[in-house]
């Protein structure tokens, strides 16, 4: 068991050094120019958000991009006045904590298992699924190359590549990759990057591939929250089963509880 510690909180070390590097390679909203779309959405949103990638930057280091002026937790609802309003942070990747709970308590042992993360963008699911799982293989789909490449940088420079690999496409080009998969991930994946009805139809795609029987899907937010948004022909009820999460497993300290009951597993029927 101590010894069951020591390689956790070595993978720990190892999860924390890529997000430096990556940190490094980035602009502080960790997102590129090449997004257009996302970008647009997330100025188009109602009340004012940034984005702030969780696996770049946990808490205190927010706090203290905070105390150096570089980033703001607030904004002022009327200019040059002492009224603000608590800004509404967005990430596109799991923090830490969050891939641990995954790896650690969502998904049973993954020996022999293939794992595809849909937009994989930074490749956190990949790295961590390397460090904390016994999966055989891990695929990444991301339609972005500035991704794919900062991913290839990490995946060579860790030597992650023996069970890492990621594919620069388009998920709805990917149906035979879909197919073999044990385990789907899907982190707030279409809402950003796509129009309502590219969504809808990445979806039907996403439901017609995904048909392994006995195999996992995870998504954040809730299957029943993504497809709300606009009309499918999707029969959730007759495609999958949603397995019951304990959040409280997670012991660690300073659990952001909220975070975690945002990630959902299926089973597929």
């Amino acid at each position: 068991d101590d010894f069951d510690e020591l390689v956790v909180s070595n993978s720990d070390v190892v999860l924390k050094n890529i997000a430096e590097d990556l940190r490094n390679h980035l602009p502080i909203e960790a997102m590129f120019n090449s997004e257009h779309q996302a970008i647009q959405k997330i100025h188009q949103h109602p009340l004012p958000m940034i984005h702030v990638d969780a696996f770049l930057y946990d808490d205190d280091f927010v706090d203290s991009l905070c105390e150096e002026g570089k980033m703001s937790r607030s904004y002022c609802t009327e200019c040059g006045s002492y009224k603000t309003s608590s800004l509404e942070f967005i990430s596109h990747s799991f923090s830490l904590m969050e891939l641990k709970f995954l790896y650690q308590h969502v998904l049973p042992d993954l020996t022999g298992k293939v794992v595809v993360d849909v937009g994989s963008r930074l490749g956190a699911v990949l790295f961590a699924g390397y460090l904390y799982s016994s999966a055989s293989q891990l695929y990444g789909v991301e339609m972005n190359a500035d991704f794919c490449q900062l991913q290839e940088m990490m995946i060579t420079k860790y030597q992650f590549i023996d069970r890492i690999k990621v594919v620069h496409a388009d998920i709805c080009t990917q149906a035979s990759l879909l197919q073999k998969a044990d385990v789907v991930v899907m982190n707030n994946v279409f809402e950003y990057f796509l129009d309502r009805q590219e969504q809808a139809r990445a979806w039907e795609f996403i439901a017609c591939n995904i048909r392994k029987r006995g195999s996992l899907l995870v998504t954040v937010p809730s299957l029943k929250e993504s497809l709300s948004k606009f009309q499918t022909d999707i029969q959730l009820s007759q495609w999958v089963e949603e397995v019951q999460l304990n959040y409280d497993v997670c012991m660690e300290k300073d659990v952001d509880r909220e975070a975690l009951e945002q990630i959902h597993l299926y089973k597929i029927l």
